[in-house]
């Protein structure tokens, strides 16, 4: 059944598989097993970079395609859900129709994108996907009557997602409105990536693998390679503007510095590096590592400074200011003892290397 549910492509080691049952078990139970809110509110970005870290790493990893738009469809999916909840009383009718609208428009660009743009070869892609997203982050930040502009917009939800909606209490904690919220994100974060998964170990799959690493050899064989890749980014485009509506049904809240920034970009292109390109579960262990480093990170320097004060060069070393500092360092060690991933690097222990 395991099997069955992962496509047949369970995990080639066991320290590898442990690792992500803890992360599941952790992600699973996170409600329960953490108090107050900032925990609960880094377990559900997780969720949701997994998703977003994947789809890049469908077209990355997979297909060797480097483009910079991914955070374009992120920002679609969010804008479509939260102007779908916008107005006097939310209702799931009009997210549903707000996401309608965002995943057919996501399609389409990135349609367009891949039929002119996926011709050309390597940088020149990349500087077009690129130009292309900075020019949506522009409108969506002009377009102030509906986007909210740079401030974004924040929204309602359903009463029946209100932290004022009770349930009950299991295992000493309430289960309210957010906590279902949550669970609403967790699950479909699962589903999107092991469709994902699904998609990588399918035929189709092993073409784009197959491209990525000649393809000039694939299209010898009497593959079509650019409706290949055309494919691949489409889903990959659908997969992030569903990431980027459980962003807005968390957060409740849209704006361009959460999805569009090219800050956004960035991290996803450091977590598939350090999680492992060409292998849907480094997005997983990737994430969980970068996103945890960015919320804890300062507050652990904090405690190690404190607990080093009277020593004048590590106190000022540690200093909580310096995180980013320390965040980058951990970041290029990581990628150095790590060079094709941290799953890479598990499965080559194991003796059974990415395909």
């Amino acid at each position: 059944m395991l099997n069955t549910l992962f496509s047949g492509d369970l995990p080639r080691s066991r320290t590898l598989g442990i690792l992500l049952s803890l992360v599941v078990l952790g992600l699973a139970l996170a409600p329960f097993i953490t108090t107050g809110a900032r925990p609960l509110n880094t377990a559900a970005t997780i969720c949701i970079y997994i998703v977003l870290v994947a789809s890049y790493d469908l077209l990355l990893g997979y297909t060797g395609i480097v483009s910079f738009a991914h955070t374009m469809f992120f920002g679609i999916g969010a804008y479509g859900v939260g102007l779908g909840f916008v107005g006097m009383t939310p209702t799931w009718g009009g997210a549903a129709i707000g996401l309608a609208a965002a995943l057919v428009l996501t399609l389409v660009l990135a349609l367009v994108i891949g039929l002119f743009a996926l011709r050309v070869r390597a940088i020149f892609y990349a500087m077009i996907t690129l130009a292309v997203a900075s020019s949506f982050a522009v409108l969506a930040s002009q377009l102030s009557d509906w986007t909210g502009g740079e401030d974004g917009k924040t929204f309602d939800v359903p009463e029946l997602l209100s932290p004022a909606n009770e349930f009950g209490e299991f295992m000493g904690r309430i289960v309210d409105g957010k906590v279902l919220t949550y669970y609403i994100v967790f699950f479909c974060a699962a589903l999107i990536f092991l469709a994902l998964l699904r998609v990588v170990n399918s035929p189709f799959g092993r073409v784009l693998q197959a491209i990525r690493e000649n393809e000039f050899r694939a299209e010898a064989l009497g593959y079509r390679t650019v409706l290949y890749r055309i494919a691949a980014n489409c889903i990959g485009a659908l997969a992030a503007a569903l990431a980027g509506a459980l962003l807005a049904l968390w957060l409740r809240y849209v704006g361009p510095r959460t999805t569009l920034g090219f800050e956004v970009m960035t991290d996803i292109l450091l977590i598939v590096v350090i999680g492992g390109m060409g292998t849907m579960y480094g997005a997983v262990l990737g994430t969980v590592l970068f996103i945890l480093a960015n919320n804890y990170l300062k507050a652990l320097m904090a405690k190690a400074g404190g607990a080093l004060a009277g020593i004048p060069v590590l106190e000022a070393a540690l200093h909580p200011d310096r995180w980013l500092l320390w965040l980058g360092i951990l970041f290029i060690l990581a990628i150095y003892f790590f060079p094709s991933g941290i799953v890479g690097r598990l499965n080559r222990a194991a003796g059974r290397p990415n395909t």
